[in-house]
């Protein structure tokens, strides 16, 4: 946990010491005004007092509560701060790294257990800062000014109270120990829960077409049955704190009024008015010993869950990277071309190689197809152009250079990646076409409107609002072809010199299919075009083919060539064509 500290910054530790410092004012005031109970006490046990005695205590007692209480506002203030803005910089560290995690780091995470750590654990550690800081502070600096104060009294009086410390601290370290096991399963549960509830509302429509409502409420039942069970055992177990705490704190004081009226009834009278205000001033400073370890305990309340918190925290702040930058500037003579060198790739977790021995290039402005059967590696390939993986062995070439090499942003503004599932995101289609781009675009940028017309998504035209047109979270207000051409115009406007369609014209008519290829023909000829596709038609044009089966190449070369050829490729194209068609 001490290591999320790092994540304060000077402002914060500068107020973490105002805190120290209001707390200790706070506790010197509280302390104080006891010095001026017991004269009061004692001087009314006597009969002695004025009403000038009452004033000038009373008016003492009054500023020391006074202070205490701005003490206590100022340090208050400061402690939600630093909890907030450190709150405010986890989450903006804990975004950069998932956001830079490569698809092997995804995979070690779950995208609810992500989403958990960014929210609720960042809010765990941040209560524990907000409550604990304070406390932290100012329960062993109040014990000890407290202890200091009473160990100089009667010696009965001291054992009272140390005996309802150690019964307090006895019965809170049981309690502790039954529920420290809990609180540890709190967040994985919670996991579960949002896990749940995430595949409940993102796959809504094929729960209702298989009638499995039933089936996703019981999933989800069981999540929280899980849950609450395991909260219900801790919150009803922590319930007990209070209660034993109020009887021992009660107990203390009935006890030091049994030990002082047995003192005082043995006492001399001269005697008996010092004795009462000793016995008042010390069932105060008693009190507080208790309160001190009272909000030591509440500290050990909040952190168990801090610490599983914290530690779920740093598992996602200290997972090393797969994918890091390079350091070498861009090629400027071969622009724009991709090359295999003797490529090999298996995944982190996995024993058997993905792909195997894949050599080929594709020049600048040529169009390069993909295809195979499902499982064939074709997606895999692709991701190592864009680093989503690193090659296990073998080179992969960008403009000349290895993909290595690159720093990540370079290598991400040559490519432009329309992915295998369409991804819009909320706001308007202006907002999603221009996507990733710093500059100022007016609503009738002729870029945007290009991008549109060249991926044929002229339905844009039509809605009422144009282009300013909102987009849903995922974009569910469109249909799977033209949320699509979206992606593809988005591709486009980007103008990066190599293009991917990763089965990006799977949710297209024929028509629309060919007219977007047309289009990208005749407008993007010194483009580089990678595409995957499972359609013979939407390839058959393409430089270069390649056909893989089972992570190999068996096939590379142009639609005739491949016909004759390649046993695969022909199979594939006569199971979509007929021979008269071929």
């Amino acid at each position: 946990m001490f290591k999320l500290l790092k994540c304060l910054n000077k402002k914060d530790w500068l107020f973490a010491v105002v805190i120290a410092i209001t707390v200790v004012l706070q506790v010197w005031l509280e302390m104080k005004m006891l010095d001026y109970t017991k004269p009061l006490t004692s001087l009314l046990a006597t009969n002695s007092i004025t009403m000038q005695d009452v004033f000038i205590n009373g008016g003492y007692m009054l500023l020391c509560a006074l202070g205490s209480m701005i003490s206590a506002f100022i340090c208050s203030y400061f402690c939600v701060h630093v909890a907030n803005s450190f709150a405010y910089n986890i989450r903006i560290k804990l975004n950069d790294k998932i956001s830079s995690f490569s698809s092997s780091e995804m995979k070690r995470f779950s995208t609810a257990s992500l989403i958990t750590r960014t929210t609720n654990d960042v809010t765990q550690v941040k209560m524990f800062i907000s409550i604990g800081l304070q406390m932290l502070l100012k329960a062993p600096i109040m014990a000890i000014w407290s202890i200091s104060k009473i160990s100089s009294t009667s010696i009965q009086w001291t054992m009272a109270t140390l005996i309802a410390v150690v019964v307090i601290v006895s019965l809170v370290c049981i309690i502790v120990g039954l529920v420290l096991p809990k609180f540890k399963k709190v967040q994985k549960l919670i996991d579960n829960l949002n896990s749940s509830m995430r595949e409940n509302v993102s796959g809504v429509r094929v729960v209702r077409a298989f009638n499995a409502e039933d089936y996703q409420e019981q999933k989800f039942e069981n999540a929280n049955f899980a849950l609450t069970k395991n909260q219900l055992f801790t919150s009803r177990t922590m319930g007990l704190l209070m209660p034993i705490m109020t009887v021992c704190m009660n107990g203390l004081t009935l006890a030091i009024y049994w030990i002082g009226a047995i003192l005082i009834n043995n006492a001399p009278l001269l005697e008996r008015g010092e004795l009462i205000g000793s016995m008042t001033e010390f069932t105060q400073i008693a009190l507080r010993v208790v309160s001190a370890f009272i909000m030591l305990i509440t500290v050990f309340i909040f952190l168990p869950r801090a610490i599983v918190s914290s530690k779920r925290i740093n598992e996602v702040l200290d997972t090393k990277l797969g994918i890091e930058d390079g350091n070498l500037s861009p090629n400027k003579n071969d622009v724009g071309s991709v090359e295999f060198k003797d490529v090999t790739f298996k995944y982190f977790d996995g024993n058997s190689e993905v792909l195997k021995d894949i050599t080929f290039k594709a020049e600048k402005g040529e169009t390069v197809a993909i295809i195979g059967a499902t499982g064939s590696g074709k997606t895999t390939l692709i991701d190592l152009i864009s680093r989503f993986y690193d090659v296990t062995s073998g080179e992969v070439l960008v403009d000349g250079l290895n993909v290595k090499d690159y720093k990540l942003e370079e290598l991400n503004n040559k490519i432009a990646l329309i992915s295998q599932k369409a991804c819009l995101f909320k706001g308007t289609i202006k907002d999603n076409i221009t996507y990733g781009s710093n500059e100022q675009i007016s609503d009738d940028d002729n870029r945007v409107i290009n991008a549109l017309k060249m991926a044929e998504a002229g339905f844009v035209f039509d809605l009422k609002d144009g282009v300013l047109s909102q987009v849903a979270q995922g974009g569910t207000n469109f249909s799977g072809g033209q949320k699509q051409r979206l992606n593809i115009a988005r591709a486009i406007y980007k103008d990066a010199e190599i293009i991917i369609f990763d089965d990006s014209f799977s949710a297209l008519d024929y028509k629309t299919d060919m007219l977007v290829r047309k289009n990208i023909k005749q407008n993007l000829k010194d483009k580089t075009i990678i595409i995957i596709a499972q359609r013979i038609g939407t390839i058959r044009n393409a430089d270069k083919i390649l056909v893989l089966d089972e992570g190999k190449i068996v096939g590379l070369g142009k639609h005739e060539e491949l016909i004759k050829t390649c046993p695969v490729y022909k199979e594939i194209a006569l199971s979509q064509l007929n021979k008269e068609e071929l």
